[in-house]
């Protein structure tokens, strides 16, 4: 245990600062211009440096705080020779500051390598860098051993203190994560019971009763078809046939959505090739695919089977191109036909009741759009939702 707790690193939640109002971020940049002011004004302000030297101290300051956020971030990514490479560099930075007069910022970055690496860097390297750190900054200041000592003491307690504090913070932000992962997850095995459960009773109420009209309608025909063929005998036969292939196409409907709530689905690309099989159709599928949500997707499968079917009735044997394209965010359809300009009016009131408006509301619903215009050739549809 004493072995993880001296070579392990902070955590990465523990180096990563927890985002900030805007009002706190410039308070603190303003105090940390501040403190840099008063450090080069005090290294600079007596005189013995010419207007290059302080240009140069200028550029030196700037690079030490380019070298520090390097180092925040590195160590943020437990990368450790860079992490020891670019704090030895500032505090060789700081021995050079010292030889130029600078004594001042020398010790200034000299504190500020002693905390930084107790609090950022496992305590096996953090601890012999903050030592080198402390002994340099006691032989510059030479305050007396008590003075020295309390102010080394304060160093180091304040880094651990931080590097304590940081954990604690790290901590606390593991366990919000999983708490609100285990919500979702809670939430998910809800909702998916609750589908589970309305999928069961439409499958008790509609789909047996499909199924039974189905049967029915099957009797039926083979009774009428064993009448004598005649006028009345065959409009009969043809409403019952008709009837049946309703009844059929309303329960394979129904299927689907049974499959829909309870995420068993299957995947879209196949869907819509399976929906214009046989047809003069074209299915082309563009971006990197993946599993749509159970909205997205049954929006996209009731969309293309209502364009479909009003193609097969305003404009039978036209040619049907039919694109999917997966977005970073969102998923988009487009569905083409190749059968003459027809109002948009036909398209709204036909099909299964469902219609443009319908297939609009439903795409806003879900903060997507749809659009539907006729072309050059025939009619197209456009949708986009997220995904």
């Amino acid at each position: 245990m004493m072995r993880s707790t001296w070579t392990s690193w902070p955590s990465r939640e523990a180096l990563t600062r927890a985002p900030q109002a805007r009002g706190r971020v410039a308070i603190a940049r303003f105090v940390w211009s501040a403190v840099g002011i008063g450090l080069l004004w005090s290294a600079f302000s007596d005189g013995r440096f010419a207007l290059w030297q302080i240009a140069i101290g200028l550029v030196l300051t700037a690079g030490c705080a380019t070298a520090a956020r390097a180092y925040f971030r590195t160590t943020r990514e437990h990368l450790l020779w860079p992490s020891l490479g670019l704090l030895v560099l500032l505090v060789a930075v700081a021995f050079g500051a010292l030889q130029a007069g600078a004594g001042a910022l020398a010790v200034a970055l000299w504190c500020g390598c002693a905390v930084i690496a107790l609090e950022r860097l496992p305590l096996s390297a953090g601890v012999p860098l903050t030592a080198v750190a402390l002994i340099a900054y006691a032989v510059v200041k030479q305050d007396g051993w008590m003075t020295t000592a309390i102010t080394t003491g304060s160093l180091c307690l304040g880094g651990y203190v931080l590097r304590l504090d940081a954990e604690a913070r790290g901590s606390s932000q593991r366990l919000l994560a999983q708490e609100r992962a285990a919500r979702e997850a809670e939430a998910g095995a809800a909702a998916l019971a609750e589908r589970s459960r309305i999928a069961r009773e439409i499958h008790d109420v509609l789909a047996h009763s499909l199924s039974a009209q189905l049967v029915h309608l099957e009797a039926a025909r083979l009774l009428i078809e064993r009448e004598s063929a005649g006028p009345f005998r065959d409009q009969v036969l043809e409403r019952v046939v008709a009837a049946r292939a309703m009844a059929r196409e309303g329960l394979a409907e129904t299927r689907q959505a049974l499959s829909a709530l309870r995420g068993e689905m299957t995947p879209v690309e196949e869907f819509l090739r399976q929906l214009v099989a046989g047809e003069p159709a074209e299915v082309s599928v563009a971006g990197e695919r993946r599993e749509l949500s159970a909205e997205a997707s049954q929006t996209v499968r009731r969309v293309a089977q209502e364009v479909v079917t009003n193609t097969r009735k305003h404009a039978p044997g036209a040619a049907v191109f039919v694109r999917l394209e997966y977005g970073p965010e969102t998923v988009a359809l487009e569905v083409r036909d190749a059968g003459g300009n027809r109002p948009g009016a036909e398209l709204a009131d036909s099909g299964s009741g469902y219609g443009l408006l319908g297939m609009r509301e439903r795409a806003e619903l879900l903060g997507g759009t749809l659009e539907a215009r006729p072309d050059e050739e025939g009619f197209v549809v456009s949708l986009r939702v997220p995904a």
